[in-house]
């Protein structure tokens, strides 16, 4: 355990009492937001994805917390860590609650929601995307490996990644994704880029989390979900190799998941 010095001590409770001040008035400019968003519904989408940035803000200042933690005497903050993890579930929400959560779905029936938000250009949706990335990173390098939040960072991971996805216009994304004179093709190559690769990721995930502790079959269920998705941006790129190799894929995890079922080794 560290040797933590009276100093130390004065010095921390110093920092972290002026952040937690600067928290409380965020949380404080939240409140007031959603009440506001009560009496009335007008950009209510738009004041939902400020309200998304404004908790990864607050998340990013709770791990600041931990950050002088180690520096100053030597030891994790669990306490400040938990109310950043909560923070950036949080943030999820208001995401999910704008574009949804659906993981394997038609583009089209996520017309409706990202019509609400067409205002919004691409370059702050990837911007906006990566700071959310980032949050998550960061938590789960704070957190450490075998923390015990280690297996819900997978569903953490995945939310996120569906969230990304829904988040693009990946009709017009495609079509900007292979013409070099949009204003738009650097941000939508990036964008759709790292849309696959989390789709990807969380596909194994779910499906090492299957095999691992849970043997839950809503996990290998997810993982095929995901694979699915990844198929859905595949196609839209016509990109059919990659397509037919997720396909045989998921078509290889579903009999994986039937015969476990078959034999009742699933829970």
């Amino acid at each position: 355990m560290a040797n933590i010095t009276t100093e130390g001590r004065a010095e921390f409770s110093a920092k972290s009492k002026e952040i937690k001040a600067q928290v409380d008035a965020l949380l404080k400019q939240e409140k007031e937001a959603v009440f506001k968003m009560r009496q009335s519904r007008d950009g209510l989408e738009y004041k939902k994805l400020e309200l998304a940035e404004l908790m990864l803000k607050i998340a990013s200042l709770y791990m600041s917390i931990n950050t002088y933690s180690l520096k100053i005497l030597d030891t994790k903050n669990n306490d400040a860590l938990n109310d950043a993890r909560k923070i950036i579930y949080k943030a999820i929400i208001y995401m999910e609650e704008v574009v949804t959560n659906a993981v394997d779905c038609p583009f089209r029936d996520l017309e409706p929601t990202l019509d609400k938000i067409q205002a919004t250009p691409i370059e702050k949706r990837f911007y906006l995307v990566r700071k959310f990335g980032l949050a998550i990173d960061l938590i789960v390098d704070a957190f450490g490996k075998n923390s015990k939040w280690e297996i819900s960072f997978v569903e953490l991971r995945a939310r996120f990644a569906a969230i990304a996805k829904n988040f693009i216009d990946m009709k017009q994304a495609a079509k900007d994704y292979f013409d070099p004179s949009s204003k738009d093709y650097d941000n939508s190559v990036l964008y759709v880029r790292l849309i696959r690769k989390l789709l990807n990721k969380s596909a194994d995930e779910y499906r090492a989390k299957y095999e691992g502790p849970s043997r839950r079959i809503d996990d290998m269920r997810q993982a095929i979900n995901f694979l699915i998705a990844a198929r859905r941006v595949a196609m839209v790129l016509n990109d059919s190799e990659n397509s037919e190799e997720i396909r045989k894929k998921a078509l290889v995890w579903k009999q994986k998941m039937e015969a476990d079922q078959k034999d009742g080794s699933s829970k």
